[in-house]
């Protein structure tokens, strides 16, 4: 029986206390547009440096896996997989993998935000040996409870690398929005533990579940 438990409150504090091992942070920092009192320049400070703090939290053998869509300002793009590897660096840690998730089919014309998002993972000692790849481009992000989710295909993805690769028993989010890495995590047979600022999306990410999920995605196809 998996356990799951939602936390209204800080991210950015929760980061603050190392987490056991078997515990891999996987989750999906703010945009600008969430926290407009730090400005651009703030904002992209602050997102480095939360990456950094994600990476420290985690025990020296396991994951910090962060999903990301950049975001164009001002005519100009801001390369959200860059600002990740600011933060990995400056948290002494060093790059796993890579992932592209396709967010449209390759040719589609997008505005505002490009067709494919960041899957990045990192880690102070965990190495992977050659025969542990997996494909790095993801075809479709999956089922999405809310516009800022993360995909439900690209979640299921990460467990399997978790599972299959990792001493992860237990996943963490904290800014884990309405729940999505939480239900396939336990779906997976993996705990999990997240930190969402809204008490509405809290109480969201509380109740959530693969089949709600699975009914999403059948909804989109119809």
């Amino acid at each position: 029986m998996t356990s799951r438990t939602v936390h209204c409150g800080d991210g950015v504090a929760f980061l603050a206390q190392p987490l056991p091992p078997g515990h891999a942070i996987v989750t999906s920092l703010p945009d600008h547009s969430e926290v407009p009192a730090l400005g651009v320049d703030g904002w992209r400070a602050w997102f480095s440096d939360t990456v950094a703090a994600a990476c420290r939290a985690v025990a020296d053998d396991a994951v910090a896996i962060f999903f990301q869509t950049d975001v164009k300002h001002d005519g100009r793009w801001i390369d959200k997989g860059y600002l990740v590897m600011r933060g990995v660096e400056a948290a002494g840690s060093a790059l796993l993998w890579h992932k592209i998730v396709c967010r449209a089919p390759a040719g589609t014309v997008t505005f505002g935000r490009p067709a494919y998002a960041h899957l990045i993972c990192a880690s102070r000692s965990l190495r992977l040996a050659p025969g542990q790849a997996s494909a790095d481009v993801l075809p479709a992000l999956g089922a999405m409870p809310w516009p800022r989710a993360m995909g439900a295909a690209a979640c299921e993805a990460v467990t399997r690398f978790l599972v299959d690769h990792t001493a992860c028993r237990t996943v963490v989010d904290p800014f884990c929005g309405v729940g999505t890495m939480l239900a396939v995590a336990n779906a997976a047979g993996l705990d999990a533990v997240g930190v969402e600022l809204s008490a509405k999306r809290a109480a969201r990410a509380r109740a959530l579940t693969i089949a709600d999920l699975r009914d999403r995605k059948a909804a989109r196809s119809t």
